[in-house]
């Protein structure tokens, strides 16, 4: 099997997606962060709603797909600040203090409804920022160990996601609170994020290069093998036909958009069957021109009005 939904787990809760429960319901580490996030949303119902999807690159378009799926009449924006991808390698402080800024403009430009954090990195370090600047609501992701590991046949379960995120305390304190007696094995790629990028503009990705990226996914010992993969970083499931593919043998990978997407269906009620307003835009910080392979993949995912860009010199890294 190639894919889970995650809400097939029935316990997919408080764990990986903790900045939008009431820290009263989240045990230990996780209810640190949400208390520091503050208190809930409530949900609303609202006709035709805007929401901003967010990443550092193109991976959130992983969410956004899902997002366009559960409510097509919403104007929906895609805003990448590929001005400084990957996030990975910028010190914690000054990804805060950029994050902070660019959404600054982001929601002066585009007065969302709610706004997703499509970005396993900044959902773990800047959300209670956002929430502390802003008045909208934010729904952040961080890695689904809770419910793979209550998944698992064979108890070994591997998390993929960038060298940022698997050496992040956060995630490391999720494993030992919900790890659920799971060999973990963290496995923290240099390279996928961008390979999925470079295939979307239309570059050579060879399927050895992925291969080398997932192959410390696959542990076998003398009593069982991996079963189960979080797929820590929204850029991943854009390779998920090659990573089945080239699956030594048959796992689950974990995506977490579904759940994310229905989290904004509850926030901001279920689809009228109206037509959106305005079509579907994406907004890249760097201003570079996207090559016709990525206009065209951007068309796929339901994006035809591409901005411009604006200027960030004084939040660059």
């Amino acid at each position: 099997m190639a894919y889970k939904d995650l809400d097939s787990t029935r316990s997919f809760g408080e764990p990986w997606l903790p900045f939008v429960l009431s820290p009263s319901l989240v045990p230990g580490p996780a209810a640190a962060a949400a208390r520091r996030c503050g208190p809930v949303v409530m949900p609303r119902t609202l006709a035709s709603p805007t929401i901003l999807v967010f990443d550092s690159g193109l991976g959130g378009l992983t969410v956004f797909r899902e997002i366009v799926t559960s409510r097509p009449d919403a104007r929906l924006v895609y805003a990448a600040d590929d001005a400084v991808f990957p996030y990975g390698r910028m010190d914690e402080a000054a990804l805060v203090a950029r994050v902070v800024a660019v959404m600054e403009r982001l929601i002066a430009a585009h007065a969302p409804d709610v706004v997703v954090i499509a970005c396993n990195t900044a959902s773990t370090l800047v959300l209670p920022a956002l929430r502390a600047r802003f008045d909208v609501p934010f729904v952040g992701t961080v890695p689904a160990i809770k419910p793979a590991c209550a998944a698992s046949t064979s108890r070994r379960v591997s998390v993929l996601g960038t060298e940022a995120t698997v050496k992040r305390e956060y995630t490391h304190a999720l494993i030992r609170e919900f790890g659920g007696g799971c060999a973990v094995t963290l496995v923290g790629s240099a390279r996928l994020a961008a390979l999925a990028e470079a295939e979307l503009r239309g570059e050579t990705v060879t399927d050895e290069a992925v291969l080398a990226e997932i192959a410390p996914c696959f542990v076998e010992d003398a009593q069982a093998r991996t079963d189960t993969v979080v797929l820590a970083c929204t850029h991943f499931p854009l390779l998920l036909e090659r990573l089945t593919r080239l699956a030594p043998w048959p796992v689950t990978f974990l995506d977490p958009a579904p759940a994310i997407a229905r989290r904004v269906v509850e926030l901001v009620g279920r689809a009228n069957g109206a037509a959106p307003t305005t079509a579907a835009q994406a907004v890249f910080t760097s201003g570079r021109a996207a090559p016709p392979p990525l206009q065209a993949a951007l068309r796929r995912f339901g994006i035809a009005d591409i901005a411009a860009g604006f200027d960030t010199p004084s939040v660059s890294p």
